[in-house]
């Protein structure tokens, strides 16, 4: 068994390209764009309590805050290094999902008509935009399929 001394992992070749790879998707202006509207709708979703008026509610209220937060930081991380964090695309749809089924799921949540259609359209939006952006790193570029 050989071992090359002195090369880390982080700098085989394949993993670079792979990168750069990544690095190209995030420049494309349409993930850009789904991954700008992401950041916007996560912190529609994190501030909606006090915006439609739920913020009594205050299982659905942290709820929705973490959530949004934690979306919004994936998609800074996307936008600022998508070639490092693509491995998490995943995560945004799950949220998304989970932003839609909450106001049924938090215990002591007495729902209302404003915080239904709230949770639901924001987390499809966010579940749309986040399906988005794993389906932009997951396509494989025409320029790499002639090499």
């Amino acid at each position: 068994m050989s071992t090359t001394s002195g090369m880390s992992i982080e700098r085989h070749p394949d993993i670079a390209a792979l990168r750069d790879r990544y690095d190209r998707v995030a420049e494309r202006p349409v993930t850009q764009m789904a991954e700008g509207l992401m950041l916007i709708a996560a912190l529609y979703v994190a501030a909606s309590p006090w915006i439609v008026g739920f913020g009594d509610q205050m299982g659905l209220a942290m709820c929705n805050l973490i959530a949004g937060i934690a979306v919004a930081l994936l998609a800074v991380g996307f936008t600022s290094a998508y070639g490092r964090t693509h491995g998490m695309t995943f995560v945004a749809p799950l949220l998304g999902l989970w932003m839609i089924v909450s106001p049924w799921l938090v215990a002591d949540v007495s729902t209302t008509t404003g915080m239904i259609w709230s949770n639901v359209l924001g987390g499809a939006i966010v579940c749309l935009l986040g399906l988005g952006v794993t389906a932009m790193g997951m396509r494989e570029d025409r320029g790499d399929r002639m090499k």
